[in-house]
C-alpha cells in the first residue's frame, strides 16, 4: 500500500500532525501510520555552502581573496542535523512513499526549509502544500482537506532563495572585508546595519542636544487648574524674567470663561495583534525582549495550541474566519475573561468591523485565540502574560468604540489667555476589556497641560485667581530606544529614507526585517557587542558607533532593504526573474568590498584590558553583555571569551535580590549588593539540601546556563564539569 510522507518544520509540530493523522509507530526520525508517515526538519537541515566548500583559498579570511562570488551557489547539509537529514532522505526514497505533503511553516522561510531539503535529497515525486494558521486538530484536518499543488508556491521559494543568496553575497563579503581591513571582529548586513544606525543616530542626537530652561504659568481656580498660553498657543516661557513679571501682574486678578467647548469623541478599539505589536506591548508591560516574546508565543502556538501563527505582519482577519469567532470566544471564557467573553458571545451579530479586512491580510491573519479549550494552569508565568495580552486585545476589538465627552475651556485674565481641558467617560466600550492600568488610550497631546476632572461650568462665569504657580522645566532630548520603540522604528524607518517612493515601499513591505526576524536582529546586536542595555534603554557601544561609520554608506540606510523587498515581492508574484536579481547582487557585493578596501578610516579598541588571552596572547577586551561582563579576545580566529561576572537568578538568602556570579573555576562566588558572599560549592550544597538533591541543582544550573550568551561562560564550563562528575 502506498503512503504519503508529510514534512513538518519541527519535531513538536510533526508529533501533533502525526497524532491527528493516526501515526503512532515510531521510526528513525518519523512517526508512521496506515496512510501517512510524518517526518520533520529541525528548522533548517540544509543551508548555503560555506565559502571554503567552493574554494580552499576562501577558508582563510584575507582581503586578497575578496570578493567571493561563487556561481552557481550550492547548498550543504548542516553537520549538527545531518542524522535527521539522512532519515528524511531515506523516507523520501522508500518504495512505498508515492506522494509528499509540505507542512512546514506557511511563509517564505518555511518554503525554503522544505524545498532545500527536497532538492538535496533528490525528490522528484508529486508534491502538495498544506497552508494553515493554527495547530488545532480542526485546522490540521481542514488543511489536509484543502491541499494545493506545491507548484503554486514555486515563486515564493524563488523569492526566499534569492533573499538567502543575496544576504550571503553581501553579508559575508562585507563582514570579511571589515574584519580583515580593521583587524577586529566586525560584521554588517542589510538589516543589521541600518538598525544599528538608528540606535547610533539617536545616541548622537542625545549627546549633541543642549537643553533649554523654561517656565509654565498655572493658576488655581475653584476646583480646577488653567495654563497660560501665548498667541501661538505655546505654554512655555523661555524668558524667566518675563515669566515672573507676568505672574506678578496677574496675581489677585479675575478670570472669566470666554469659551467652553464640549465634544463627543469616539475612539475605535486598537487592531488585533501582529507579532511586532505584541512584542512592543510585552516589552512595555513586562520588559520581555522581542526574542523572549516570540519564544513564548511559539509555545502557545505549537504546544498549547491556544493562539494562531505568531510570525504574522497582519492585524486583521479575513471574512472566511468570521464563522469560527463564536467558538474562539467560548474557548477564552474562563477565569477573569469569562463574563466579558460570554457577553460578547451573546451579541447578534458580532461586532467585527474593526477586526475583518480581507485587503490587509497577507500570508497569515492577526494573532487571535484558537478554538482549543484553554488550560491556564499549564502555562508558565511568561506564557500566561502573553496569552493575557492577546485575549484582551481579541475581546477589545470585538467591542464598540470608547465614547467620552471632551471639555475644553478658554479663560481670560487681564488680557492673557489660559486654557484647561477635561474628559468625562460616557461609554467605556472596548476599554471594558482592560483594567485601570491600561495607558495606551489618548496619549497626552500637550505635556504642559494635563487632563483633569472639571466641575460644571458655563461661558461668562467668573472666578477670582487663587494660587499662581511658575513650574520650571527643561526641554528634553530624544529618548533612547527600548526594544519596544526600536521595534516601532524598524517597522517604520521612514526617517532614514529621503526618497518618497522608497519610503512608501518600506511602509508597504513592513520596514526593516520581518516580524519573524526582528527579534534575532536585535539579539545579534547584543551578542556582537554593538549595543548594551542600561535598564530598559539600548545604548550603542564604541564598537557599534565605529562599525556604522566604517560600513559602506549604502548598508547604513534602510533604502537598500526597501529596494530588496520590493524586488523580492516581485519575484514572489512572478513579475521578476530570480537570476536577474541575484546577478545584480554579485555586482553589488563586489562594489561594496571595493569601497571597504579603498577606505582610509581606522578602528580603535577603547575597551582593551591589560589581560592577555591565554590562547593567543592578544590583550582581551572587556564587554558588557545582557547579563553581566565578559573578557573577549579581539582575534576572530581565536574566539576566546570568559565571563567576569553575570547576574543570575539565584536569590540572596538575606535580602532576596538577584546575586552576581564572579570569578573562575573553584574560586567562583555569588555576591549580592547587600554584602552577602557565598562560594559556588556552598551554594550547590545549600540548593541540594533545600531542593531535594543533585537533580534539582542540575536543572537549576542548566536553566541558568541557557540564559548566558554563547561562549566560554564560566558558569557553563563549571556546569559541564559538575554534571560530568555527578552523572549517575
Amino acid at each position: 500500500m502506498s503512503k504519503t510522507l508529510v514534512l513538518a518544520e519541527k519535531p513538536s509540530v510533526g508529533r501533533e500532525l502525526a497524532r491527528v493523522l493516526g501515526c503512532t509507530k515510531s521510526g528513525e526520525g518519523c512517526l508512521e501510520g496506515a496512510e501517512y508517515i510524518v517526518t520533520w526538519a529541525l528548522g533548517h537541515l540544509v543551508e548555503l555552502s560555506a565559502p571554503e566548500e567552493y574554494d580552499k583559498a576562501w577558508q582563510k579570511w584575507d582581503l586578497l581573496t575578496l570578493p567571493m562570488l561563487p556561481e552557481p551557489m550550492k547548498t550543504a547539509v548542516i553537520p549538527q542535523s545531518a542524522r535527521q537529514f539522512r532519515a528524511v532522505r531515506a523516507l523520501l526514497h522508500r518504495g512505498d512513499v508515492k506522494e509528499l505533503v509540505i507542512a512546514t511553516d506557511a511563509g517564505r522561510e518555511g518554503e525554503l526549509v522544505a524545498r532545500w531539503i527536497l532538492e538535496k535529497a533528490g525528490w522528484k515525486g508529486p508534491t502538495k502544500r498544506m497552508w494553515i494558521s493554527s495547530q488545532t486538530d480542526r485546522a490540521i484536518r481542514e488543511g489536509f482537506a484543502h491541499l494545493r499543488p506545491a507548484a503554486e508556491y514555486d515563486n515564493l521559494f524563488y523569492s526566499a532563495r534569492a533573499r538567502s543568496e543575496a544576504d550571503w553575497l553581501v553579508g559575508l563579503n562585507v563582514t570579511r572585508a571589515l574584519t580583515c581591513k580593521y583587524n577586529a571582529q566586525l560584521s554588517a548586513g542589510r538589516v543589521q546595519t541600518p538598525t544599528l544606525a538608528l540606535i547610533v543616530d539617536r545616541e548622537e542626537a542625545i549627546r549633541s542636544f543642549r537643553p533649554r530652561e523654561f517656565d509654565t504659568l498655572q493658576i488655581r481656580l475653584e476646583g480646577f487648574t488653567a495654563t497660560w498660553r501665548d498667541g501661538q498657543g505655546q505654554a512655555r516661557i523661555f524668558d524667566r524674567e518675563k515669566a515672573r513679571a507676568l505672574a506678578g501682574r496677574l496675581a489677585g486678578k479675575e478670570a472669566v470663561i470666554r469659551s467652553l467647548q464640549r465634544k463627543r469623541r469616539e475612539v475605535p478599539p486598537p487592531a488585533a495583534y501582529d507579532l511586532t505589536e505584541l512584542q512592543r506591548d510585552a516589552n512595555r508591560k513586562y520588559a520581555y525582549s522581542a526574542k523572549e516574546t516570540l519564544s513564548m508565543m511559539q509555545s502557545l502556538y505549537e504546544n498549547h495550541k491556544v493562539l494562531t501563527y505568531p510570525r504574522t505582519d497582519s492585524r486583521y482577519i479575513s471574512q472566511d474566519v468570521v464563522p469560527t469567532l463564536p467558538e474562539r470566544i467560548t474557548s477564552v471564557a474562563v477565569d477573569e475573561y469569562r463574563d466579558l467573553a460570554l457577553s460578547i458571545r451573546r451579541q447578534r451579530p458580532l461586532q467585527t468591523k474593526y477586526l475583518v479586512n480581507d485587503a490587509k491580510v497577507s500570508d497569515h491573519h492577526a494573532i487571535i485565540p484558537t478554538e482549543e479549550q484553554v488550560e491556564l494552569w499549564r502555562m508558565s508565568g511568561g506564557e500566561r502574560n502573553i496569552y493575557d495580552l492577546v485575549v484582551r486585545r481579541f475581546l477589545a476589538v470585538l467591542l464598540p468604540p470608547c465614547v467620552y465627552e471632551e471639555v475644553r475651556l478658554t479663560l481670560e485674565v487681564d488680557g492673557e489667555t489660559f486654557t484647561a481641558r477635561g474628559k468625562v467617560m460616557v461609554e467605556p466600550g472596548w476599554r471594558a476589556a482592560y483594567d485601570r492600568s491600561f495607558s495606551d488610550l489618548d496619549q497626552e497631546e500637550d505635556e504642559d497641560e494635563r487632563e483633569q476632572a472639571l466641575p460644571v461650568l458655563r461661558e461668562g462665569e467668573r472666578f477670582p485667581v487663587g494660587e499662581m504657580r511658575l513650574r520650571p522645566g527643561q526641554t528634553a532630548p530624544p529618548a533612547r530606544y527600548t526594544e519596544a520603540t526600536l521595534l516601532t522604528a524598524m517597522e517604520h524607518p521612514g526617517s532614514q529614507v529621503e526618497d518618497r517612493e522608497e519610503s512608501r515601499i518600506l511602509e508597504e513591505t513592513g520596514g526593516l526585517g520581518t516580524p519573524a526576524t526582528r527579534a534575532d536582529i536585535i539579539e545579534k546586536l547584543f551578542s556582537s557587542f554593538y549595543v548594551e542595555r542600561r535598564g530598559k534603554e539600548i545604548v550603542p557601544t564604541s564598537k557599534g558607533v565605529q562599525v556604522v561609520k566604517l560600513a559602506p554608506a549604502d548598508l547604513r540606510s534602510a533604502a537598500l532593504t526597501a529596494r530588496w523587498e520590493s524586488r523580492l515581492g516581485a519575484i514572489a508574484q512572478g513579475k521578476e526573474r530570480e537570476a536577474h536579481f541575484v546577478e545584480e547582487m554579485r555586482q553589488y557585493a563586489s562594489h561594496l568590498v571595493s569601497e571597504v578596501k579603498a577606505s582610509d578610516a581606522s578602528y580603535t579598541h577603547d575597551n582593551q584590558t591589560r589581560t592577555p588571552c591565554p590562547d593567543c596572547g592578544k590583550y582581551l577586551l572587556r564587554v558588557k553583555t545582557k547579563r553581566g561582563e565578559m573578557l573577549v579576545c579581539p582575534d576572530r580566529e581565536c574566539g576566546y571569551r570568559r565571563s567576569v561576572k553575570q547576574t543570575t537568578n539565584a536569590r540572596c538568602p538575606n535580602c532576596h535580590k538577584r546575586m552576581e556570579l564572579r570569578g573562575e573555576g573553584e574560586k567562583q562566588m555569588f555576591a549580592c549588593v547587600c554584602g552577602y558572599r557565598e562560594k559556588l560549592s556552598d551554594f550547590k550544597k545549600r540548593r541540594e539540601k533545600a531542593g531535594g538533591g543533585k537533580r534539582d541543582v542540575r536543572r537549576y544550573l542548566e536553566q541558568q546556563a541557557r540564559q548566558e550568551e554563547t561562549g566560554n561562560s564560566a558558569l557553563a564550563a563549571q556546569l559541564a564539569k559538575w554534571m560530568e562528575q555527578n552523572r549517575s
